[in-house]
């Protein structure tokens, strides 16, 4: 079960990474304010950084 969490966080890490952090800044503004605009960043920021800290321990 462990194994699975953590292959899920470090799945998830990969896709925050590929999006978040190759972006230049004017889409990561861009991307930021649609998961504002659509609530959507209530439940995803903290499972993004949750998955990230599940990932690298």
């Amino acid at each position: 079960m462990a194994g699975r969490i953590k292959r899920i966080a470090r799945g998830i890490d990969d896709v925050t990474r590929s999006v978040w952090d190759d972006s230049s800044t004017g889409v990561k503004l861009v991307i930021l304010v649609v998961l504002i605009v659509t609530a959507t960043a209530i439940p995803l920021v903290p499972l993004a950084i949750l998955a990230r800290y599940i990932a690298n321990r």
